[in-house]
């Protein structure tokens, strides 16, 4: 498997990915594949990796930049993250995931954050934060990983394209 950043061409098959992805996750919005095809539009997606196998796109992660308490301090949402439906459960979103904070973590960022599972996520350090928070998710949801920065408090605002807070 190789994981590598988005190339132009990569978008169609990218949405396709999170498409099928989603379709049957209990968690799902039904909006992931706009999510991440807003914050391209917006020149908003911070870091977009691939993992390929055989030529194909078989998983992707979206990393973009966060507002806390409304000011921009070097951290990082996490997500979405999606694995083609027959390759889940094989440790190409763990690779992803990795990879992206490598990378974040190279670039200097301070910090990233997600709403999602604290048992899957926890593996990768990210730890649910009292002091921050993200309207209408609850808090042991709402996670974050330190990189190179302290942890900031305060209200997470992610890009409009994710339609939180609308």
């Amino acid at each position: 498997m190789e994981i590598r950043d988005e190339r132009p061409g990569d978008a169609a098959d990218i949405g396709a990915l999170i498409t099928q992805a989603f379709l049957t996750a209990a968690h799902a919005s039904g909006t992931e594949a706009q999510i991440v095809a807003g914050l391209r539009a917006a020149g908003a997606l911070t870091l977009s990796l691939v993992a390929i196998e055989g030529g194909v796109i078989v998983g992707h992660i979206a990393f973009s930049e966060v507002l806390i308490d409304g000011e921009a301090c070097g951290w990082f949402a996490l997500g979405p993250v999606a694995v083609s439906p027959d390759r889940q459960g094989g440790g190409i979103g763990g690779a992803l995931v990795r990879a992206g904070l490598a990378r974040l973590e190279a670039r200097g960022a301070a910090g990233c954050v997600l709403v999602g599972d604290p048992g899957y996520y926890g593996r990768f350090g990210f730890a649910a934060d009292p002091a921050l928070q993200v309207d209408g998710v609850p808090g042991e949801y709402v996670l974050a990983l330190p990189l190179t920065g302290p942890r900031v408090p305060g209200v997470i605002t992610h890009h409009r394209a994710f339609g939180l807070g609308d």
